[in-house]
């Protein structure tokens, strides 16, 4: 009778030690895995919108050269960088021969002016003398045609003048439009030809995007829509289509879209940036970027019942804008969505709601 007494004490002190463990562990169980903020979709209108990339361009690139030949540069006034005004001079040619050559052909002009004054008062002088029959004929004809020569003369003569003049205006070089100056060949010393190039500018320091966009967009795009672009340094663009290109390359499909950038926005030419064009709005679920969890390249959300139980619920993202998300599938208007910390959680874990937006 002892051995069955000592059984039955020993299993009451096991199931008095084991039933404590057991609501200890259904209270672990029981307790919150996290505390979170619940928040509901957001129904935004917001742009479909193309995806581009492309090279940050000059809007127009003027080139400066020089007009005449066999001139030396004596002055460099601007350098790579300077912004310049239209009319401003940039380079000083020598002066000297073309001074000389222009004193000569005044000197010219003077002395066809007076052998046209000496033909002319021969040329009066036949006239009068016409009717009388004191000159002959053939001499009066020569008086008169002298008289045409020397008018001829002084003309040519005037010509030849304006053309020295143009030749020492051409002499100083100035900017042909308000710009900056992108690129300079001009070197004190150098004897320039016509046609060489001495600089290069960016017109009006307008900077435009040149954006290609695939062939399939292209007749959803058209001059005037908005663009952002994400330019230097993370900061964002607006800007503006000014045309659309009238070809597509054969080896890419891809089309040329140019954006004009607003005038105050003045970017470094050469740089390959991205973007998005603004086609129309449409609306568009949405939800905080940091609700979306990412699990073996899928994107996910928590939702949260009555129960404070969190599910996993496997959606399928569209556009982002601001920190938002758009949702294309996966849930509705009605469901409430952990705001953050979801990559904490798994499906069914009890949660504590700190609060609902």
């Amino acid at each position: 009778m002892r051995k069955p007494s000592r059984l039955c004490a020993a299993a009451l002190v096991a199931a008095a030690l084991f039933f404590p463990l057991r609501n200890a562990a259904a209270e672990q169980a029981a307790a919150p895995a996290l505390t979170v903020s619940l928040t509901a979709p957001a129904q935004r209108n917001w742009p479909e919108t193309v995806p581009a990339s492309g090279w940050l361009k000059p809007w127009q690139e003027a080139v400066i050269a020089s007009e005449t030949s066999g001139l030396r540069i004596t002055d460099v006034l601007v350098d790579v960088g300077s912004v310049v005004t239209k009319g401003q001079t940039l380079v000083q040619l020598s002066q000297e021969s073309v001074l000389a050559d222009l004193r000569k052909q005044e000197a010219a002009v003077e002395n066809a002016k007076a052998s046209l004054s000496k033909a002319k008062a021969n040329a009066d002088r036949a006239r009068q003398l016409q009717p009388s029959g004191a000159l002959s004929d053939e001499k009066i004809v020569e008086y008169l045609a002298d008289e045409q020569t020397a008018t001829a003369s002084v003309a040519s003569e005037e010509a030849a003048l304006d053309t020295e003049k143009i030749k020492l205006a051409q002499t100083t070089i100035t900017a042909v439009d308000d710009g900056v100056i992108t690129s300079r060949s001009a070197n004190l010393g150098a004897v320039v030809s016509a046609g060489t190039e001495l600089f290069r500018m960016v017109r009006q320091q307008r900077v435009e995007w040149q954006a290609e966009v695939s062939a399939r967009y292209l007749p959803r795009i058209s001059e005037g829509l908005s663009v952002r672009i994400n330019g230097p340094d993370g900061q964002v663009i607006d800007g503006k289509v000014r045309l659309v290109g009238p070809s597509v390359s054969t080896d890419t499909s891809r089309a040329i879209v140019y954006v004009a950038l607003p005038t105050d926005v003045r970017p470094r030419t050469g740089l390959y940036v991205t973007g998005n064009i603004e086609l129309q709005t449409s609306p568009a679920l949405t939800v905080p970027e940091t609700a979306i969890v990412f699990r073996d390249g899928i994107s996910y959300l928590f939702t949260s019942g009555e129960d404070q139980r969190v599910r996993k619920v496997r959606v399928e993202t569209g556009r982002r804008n601001n920190g938002e998300v758009e949702i294309v599938s996966g849930i509705d208007r009605s469901a409430k969505v952990v705001n953050s910390g979801g990559a904490f959680l798994s499906d069914n874990d009890l949660v504590k709601i700190a609060e609902t937006n």
